[in-house]
C-alpha cells in the first residue's frame, strides 16, 4: 500500500507544503481540477461562469467547492516530440509552429522540451527563457535520431509526465503538448506500459494534449498497423497507446492539423488551456486504508444551462488516493 500522503490530479495545497522526491507532502488536501467548458452547439468557450454555475462530484457524491478561478494559474508545458520515421517529413513544420506559438505564453509560464524514440531525452529543462526554449524546439525539429530506432508512445508519455512533476512552480497547470502522428510502434517488455504512463500522468497532475500532423507514410502505417492480423497478438499483449485515450483520461485536447495550420492550432491550444476553470474542493477522508481510483465529474447546473445553453465539460476522469 502506498503512503497516505500523496499528490492528486492537479495540485494539493496546505499550510505545510514542501517538495521531496517530486512528491508534495501535505497535511490536508485540496483537490484542484481543471475544466474546459464549451457550448455544446457552437463549440465556443464559455468564459462567463461563476462558482455557483458548476457542480463537482467525487465517486458520485457532490463536493463543496472551496476555490474557483479562471486564467490565473501559470502554465508548465512539456513539448514532447515524436521522432518516429513517419513523423520525419512533418517534423520541421511542427517545430516551427511550436516556436511561433510561444508568443501566446505569459512571462511566468515555463517550457521544457523532450524528444522520444525507445526512450525519452530532455533537450531543455523547465525555463522561462524563450530563447532557450526556441533553441531546444529547433533542435527537436532537426529530427536527430538513432538509425532504425523504434519510438514508443507510452515510454515517451511516462517520462514527460515525470518531467512535468518537476515543475518549479507547485501551483502551475501542468501540460504535455505532444507533437505526433499517432502511429505507434508495438512496444516490448522492459518499458513502461500505457497503464503505468496513465498513472504517472494522474499522479503528476498533468493534462495531455496533442497536435496531430500526418505524412503520407503516417497514413499508410496506420492502416497496416490497425488491420494487419500479424500484429494482433502484439497489440493485445502490449497496447501501443493512443493520443486520444491519454487526452480523454487527463482532460486534454487533440487537434488535427495541416502544415499551414500548425502555428495557429498550437496557439489556439495554448489559449484554450489558459481559458480553463480551476475548481478546488476538499474531499472527504477515505478511511478504507486501501488506495483506489476516485472518479471526478464536473457538471453545469440547470440554471447555468438555461442561461447560457447546453455545455460540454472536459476534465480528468479522476485520481488515485
Amino acid at each position: 500500500m502506498r503512503p497516505s500522503i500523496f499528490l492528486v490530479p492537479v495540485l494539493l495545497f496546505s499550510g505545510a507544503l514542501w517538495a521531496q522526491d517530486q512528491v508534495f507532502r501535505v497535511s490536508s488536501e485540496l483537490v484542484v481540477v481543471d475544466a474546459q467548458v464549451t457550448n455544446r452547439k457552437t463549440g465556443a468557450t464559455v468564459g462567463s461562469l461563476q462558482q455557483g454555475d458548476l457542480e463537482v462530484f467525487e465517486d458520485g457524491i457532490r463536493q463543496q467547492i472551496a476555490s474557483f478561478s479562471r486564467d490565473k494559474l501559470p502554465l508548465s508545458i512539456v513539448f514532447l516530440f515524436d521522432l518516429t520515421d513517419s513523423v520525419q517529413p512533418v517534423l520541421i513544420p511542427l517545430a516551427q509552429g511550436a516556436a511561433q506559438a510561444l508568443e501566446h505564453l505569459k512571462p511566468e509560464d515555463e517550457i521544457a522540451v523532450m524528444v522520444y524514440q525507445e526512450e525519452a531525452s530532455l533537450l531543455q529543462d523547465f525555463t522561462n527563457d524563450r530563447e532557450l526554449a526556441i533553441a531546444a524546439i529547433r533542435r527537436a525539429g532537426t529530427g536527430q535520431r538513432e538509425a532504425s530506432a523504434n519510438a514508443f508512445f507510452n515510454e515517451g508519455v511516462f517520462q514527460a509526465a515525470a518531467q512535468a512533476g518537476k515543475s518549479a512552480n507547485p501551483s502551475s497547470r501542468r501540460v504535455i503538448i505532444w507533437l505526433t502522428d499517432n502511429v505507434p510502434n508495438i512496444p516490448h517488455d522492459g518499458i513502461h506500459t500505457e497503464q503505468e504512463a496513465l498513472r504517472a500522468v494522474s499522479d503528476s497532475g498533468t493534462v495531455v494534449c496533442s497536435l496531430l500532423e500526418f505524412s503520407a507514410m503516417s497514413r499508410t502505417m496506420s492502416v497496416l498497423f490497425k488491420h494487419n492480423p500479424m500484429f494482433l497478438g502484439s497489440r493485445t499483449h502490449h497496447p501501443p497507446g493512443d493520443v486520444n485515450h491519454y487526452a480523454d483520461q487527463s482532460g486534454g485536447i487533440v487537434l488535427k492539423s495541416s502544415k499551414e495550420e500548425i502555428a495557429d492550432n498550437l496557439a489556439r491550444l495554448i489559449d484554450e488551456l489558459r481559458s480553463r476553470y480551476s475548481i478546488g474542493y476538499k474531499p472527504a477522508n477515505d478511511r478504507s486504508g486501501t488506495e483506489r481510483f476516485h472518479r471526478i465529474e464536473v457538471r453545469p447546473t440547470k440554471a447555468a444551462e438555461q442561461r447560457l445553453g447546453r455545455m460540454v465539460i472536459k476534465t480528468r476522469t479522476g485520481y488515485y488516493r
